[in-house]
């Protein structure tokens, strides 16, 4: 009604409702860490046994030709009196002792000039691996003893090596087929120096007859050169491998 005073309007009553909170997430269960079994008393090694001293390697020296290789060299002229220059090398490496392995070990080479009654007459050393080596063969040189004269009658030049090692470096050389002529020696028919006409090719030479009385079956090996012989053919082809 106009004039009465206004009555405020009735809230409702506000319905509370309680919520419950969650649980707390149940807590993690630490597993219990795997400890390291004790260690073992396992027993100490023993340490190595100390290595002997490794005794160096050696060669002793070969026998010195004897008279009857010497007069079997003083008349053999094949190929430069082989026999002659082989005797004299195996002198001298006979004179130097017995090669251990070490610094001291090396080789040697020579030019030597022989004259015809069997003296020196010239020692030049080419080159050496050496100073021992070197000192040594000089020594043998100087004290050989008197040699036969050369084979055939001049004045013999020829290049040695003198091995002083602890191991074999070669096989004795084969007499065998000395007698055969050399082959002739190759030169290249295409070779020129670029400047003026090209020189024509020259004919291949031909290989020296061989002499009547050349057998080289009729020469008898020695069963030392037929044993090195078959030596050196496995270690070139490797057989058995």
């Amino acid at each position: 009604m106009p004039g009465a005073e206004q009555q405020p309007a009735e809230i409702p009553p506000l319905e509370a409702q309680l919520i419950e909170p969650p649980p707390p997430p149940p807590k993690a269960i630490e597993k219990p860490r795997r400890q390291p079994p004790p260690p073992r008393d396992e027993a100490q090694p023993e340490p190595p046994p100390a290595e002997a001293p490794k005794t160096p390697a050696s060669l002793a020296a070969p026998p010195a030709p004897s008279a009857e290789e010497w007069q079997l060299a003083s008349t053999y002229t094949l190929k430069n009196s082989k026999r002659y220059r082989n005797a004299w090398g195996q002198q001298v490496r006979s004179q130097m002792g017995t090669a251990v392995e070490g610094p001291d070990q090396g080789q040697v080479r020579f030019r030597i000039t022989i004259n015809p009654d069997g003296t020196l007459a010239q020692a030049e050393e080419l080159w050496s691996t050496s100073a021992k080596a070197t000192e040594l063969a000089r020594k043998a040189i100087q004290a050989m003893p008197r040699l036969p004269p050369t084979p055939n009658g001049q004045p013999l030049v020829f290049e040695q090596t003198i091995s002083f090692l602890p191991y074999e470096t070669g096989w004795p050389p084969s007499y065998k087929y000395d007698c055969l002529p050399d082959p002739p020696q190759f030169k290249n028919p295409f070779a020129w120096n670029g400047t003026g006409a090209q020189p024509p090719t020259p004919p291949t030479p031909r290989r020296e007859e061989r002499a009547e009385d050349c057998h080289p079956s009729d020469v008898e090996a020695s069963w030392e050169e037929e044993e090195s012989e078959l030596q050196r053919q496995i270690e070139r082809n490797r057989w058995g491998r």
